[in-house]
Order: C-alpha cells, then structure tokens, then sequence
C-alpha cells in the first residue's frame, strides 16, 4: 500500500501561482488540481478540522479559531486538545480498513492528545516567575528532546509575532524529513504557515509578497523532491485565500456605544467582562461570533448588527444552521463582513485605557483574533534595541513588558474567514487526490478524498502507462 504526505501550504490560491511559484505551478501541470470551496469561517481550525473529520462546524465543534465557553464565562482561542474536535479524523477512518496504518501529524492544529503515533506542535512553558519558555510539545514524550538535539530549538519567534517568516517552515518541513528517516509514518500530516504573514501584512500584492512565494516554492519544491524519492505519494493543500481589506470594523466599541459591554478597571486599564456583557463579539478575521446573553435582546442585537458599515451576513436561526453554524460554541448571531473589511476585537476607546496584553503577542489572553500582532508598533524609535533591552531584562530575571504592537488596525492589508467571490482566492487542492471531472470541491469532501488516495493500491507502471495514454 502507498505512503501519503499532504502539505498544507497555508494561503496558497489560484491566484497565487505564476511566474513567482514555478514549481508549485509544474505540481499542478502533472498532477492536477481543483479549487475548494471553503467552509465558514475558513480560517485554521475550522478548516483544519473539517478537512480531517469531513464534517461541518455544526458536527465536528470547531466554530473558529476561538469561541466564547458559556459555562467558564471565558474566551477560549487557539486550545490545542484534540478531544475539542468531534469525529472520526481521516487517519482513524483510514485505520478502519488498515488498522496498522501510522501517522505523523506535525504542526496542525489540535495536535494534543490525538490518536496520531507521531505529533508535534507550538507549546511554551509559563514558569510561575512570569516568563514565557519557547518550546513544543511531541507524542511520543521523547522524541521532543530528540528531535530539538538533531534540528536546534524551534524558531518560536518565526512562527507569529513581528518576526514571523520563513525559518519556521523551515524547520517544520525539517522535521517531516527527521520523522520520515526515523519512523517511516503511511501517512505525514505538515503545516507550512509562511505565506500567512505577509499576506496579511500587505495583502496578495505580489510586488511586496513576491519573495515570501518565491520562499515557500522553493521550500515545497525541496520537501516533495525528498517525499517522492522515498515513494510517497504528495498532495498540496491549502486552507483559505487572503484577499485584500481595508476597513477593520470594531464591533465591541460599536457595541459599547449600545450600553453592552460590561468592562472592568484594572489598575486604571480596561478588561471586557464577557460574563457580565449584554452582548459582546468574539472577532476573528472576517467573522464575529456574538454572544447575547439574554434571549429577549436578542432581535435588538440583530437589527443593531444588521446596520453596521462593513457587514455582508447576519446569521441566526435558520440561516446559521444552513451555514453550517449550528453548535453550541457558535454565537447567537455570526457576522460575516464584506471583502474589504475585517472584523477586531478592540472595545477600548482610548489607547491609553487599553489592557497591557493589547500592546503584547498573546494570542490566549486577547478575546479575539489580533492580526496586528505581525506589526512592530511604528511609532517605537530603534525597536530591535528595546526588543534587546527587554530581551536582556528577562534574561536576567526581572519582569518586563513586551509592549511593541501598535493599535493601528488599519496596518492590516488582507484577512480571511468569508467565501470569496473568484473562486481564483480559494483554497487548492493539488495532486492525486483531486478530481479530473469537476472545477470544484466543498471542503467537506477533501476528507474522503485523502481516504481513497491513501487506501487505494499504488497504480503499477503499466497502469500509469495506460492512464498517461488515456489522458493524452
């Protein structure tokens, strides 16, 4: 039987593959490939989640990449227990005709406690003295020192933040050949997130994300060179495309506006007490899940949502459900905004009252998506000398604040999260899996899709023969 490896290159499309992608653009010459139609929100978990579990939101759990816990009154983004997604995942569906199949299942997400033999994902330390220790976390326990001994330390700061690019990737598609040479997995699951960064830093202008395809061309075209030279059948996949966006839509401060938020002094900052809040918005790229917490406000919250400047959907009810939305971890209400604009978690109204972590990278703490956290905050004089200066300051023990993000969310040129409109921007499937009779796929089906090229026999050389000539 064939060994499989299905690459997600996040934010590859259509559109992006040219002249900067040559070999991207021959992958698809010789082996095809279809355009997905995403699933909303089409942004990590969701899609991630679908394309394992064949199933929409509504069944599988993942509403987005966070989502408001009612019976914790907390905000909870980007949880890693793979006991969140609900579902057979392609490798246990697999395992039901191949019990002894193996795999490998490296940097997507909800990588914590699967079913997979081999898993590594992102994971700091948080010491009680404050800090916050770089580091991942593998399945099996062991082989996370091995693997940090044989490649070096993961290159956290690469992975999110300002200093996000290439060397992640770099070193997650390092880590597909070190498990491949030691453990031979049916079946390798790898995340390469580069494009994500510049993308929505810019937007796809390719003349400032030229190089970042270029990169990740090159990357893909190394990585497959090695697969295929150990007779491993290679898909490339993505999850969404970014599109460009200039209008960010504040929907917490349009909700305080409304009397709704119930917001918190801290040491003369502002926390948002979702708890106590009438209404509130988990933003996340070009979705926003609301949270009403009485039912009789509800029909007031939908005629408010329904006027704001930058809105394209309103689904409750029936049309939540028919998007695939109707799950407990959903809003009551999901706002789905226009092409151009984006939805931000701020409910602040003045800079200066916004909490600590705004200023911050820290993606657990914030109730809602930051794409801002790419940025350096441009008013900062000499920032890689204060990053040395706080760097050094943690070195040596004392508590500092990393406070170099802006609070400009107009910095933001793309986003992701609603179905565009050109199927050019959404997400691709290339390789063996992908149907020669049709021009598009729902991201439901990509699952079934993985199943059959993974269980099928690996065609003989007279059947390749046969088929070359039949396409001819």
């Amino acid at each position: 039987m064939k060994r499989s490896a299905v690459i997600n290159v996040v934010g590859l499309c259509r559109r992006c593959i040219g002249e900067h992608t040559p070999y991207i653009q021959k992958f698809l010459m010789r082996h095809g490939g279809v355009d997905v139609q995403p699933q909303v929100p089409a942004v990590t978990c969701t899609m991630q989640a679908t394309y394992l579990t064949g199933k929409p939101p509504s069944e599988h759990g993942i509403v987005g990449n966070g989502w408001y816990d009612r019976d914790l009154a907390e905000v909870q983004f980007w949880k890693q227990s793979n006991h969140l997604v609900s579902g057979n995942k392609l490798w246990e569906s697999i395992r039901a005709e191949r019990p002894d199949f193996v795999t490998a299942k490296l940097f997507w997400w909800y990588n914590m406690y699967s079913s997979a033999e081999f898993t590594i994902t992102p994971r700091p330390m948080y010491p009680a003295d404050g800090r916050k220790v770089f580091d991942i976390y593998t399945h099996p326990m062991e082989m996370r020192e091995e693997i940090k001994e044989a490649l070096g330390s993961f290159p956290f700061h690469t992975f999110w933040g300002p200093g996000a690019g290439l060397p992640c990737s770099q070193w997650i598609a390092d880590s597909c050949r070190w498990v491949e040479e030691k453990h031979q997995p049916d079946l390798s699951l790898l995340y390469l997130p580069h494009l994500d960064y510049s993308f929505q830093r810019f937007g796809p202008d390719l003349s400032k994300v030229g190089d970042d395809l270029r990169e990740i061309d090159q990357l893909v075209e190394s990585l497959v060179t090695f697969l295929e030279s150990r007779e491993i059948e290679v898909t490339l996949l993505s999850e969404y495309g970014i599109t460009p966006v200039d209008q960010p839509i504040h929907i917490n401060r349009i909700f305080r506006d409304q009397g709704w938020l119930t917001i918190k002094d801290e040491m003369g900052l502002e926390i948002l007490d979702a708890g106590a809040s009438q209404a509130f918005a988990v933003a996340d790229h070009q979705v926003a899940h609301v949270y009403v917490r009485d039912s009789e406000d509800l029909e007031r919250v939908l005629q408010s949502c329904a006027q704001i400047e930058g809105v394209e959907s309103v689904l409750w009810g029936e049309s939540r459900a028919a998007a695939g939305l109707d799950h407990p971890r959903a809003g009551d209400i999901v706002l789905i905004s226009d092409s151009k604009s984006w939805f931000t978690y701020y409910y602040w109204q003045e800079d200066a009252r916004a909490p600590d972590f705004a200023r911050c990278v820290d993606i657990h703490r914030k109730p809602g998506y930051d794409p801002v956290e790419l940025f350096l905050d441009p008013r900062k004089k000499l920032p890689k000398v204060t990053i040395a200066r706080k760097l050094i300051q943690k070195k040596l023990g004392f508590r500092m604040l990393m406070d170099l993000i802006p609070l400009d969310a107009t910095l933001v040129k793309g986003s992701h999260g609603r179905c565009p409109e050109d199927p050019l921007d959404w997400p691709i499937l290339l390789g063996p899996a992908a149907p020669t009779d049709r021009a598009s796929i729902s991201a439901c089906e990509v699952h079934e899709l993985l199943k059959q090229t993974t269980t099928l026999p690996t065609p003989t050389k007279h059947e390749r023969h046969t088929q070359t000539k039949q396409e001819n």
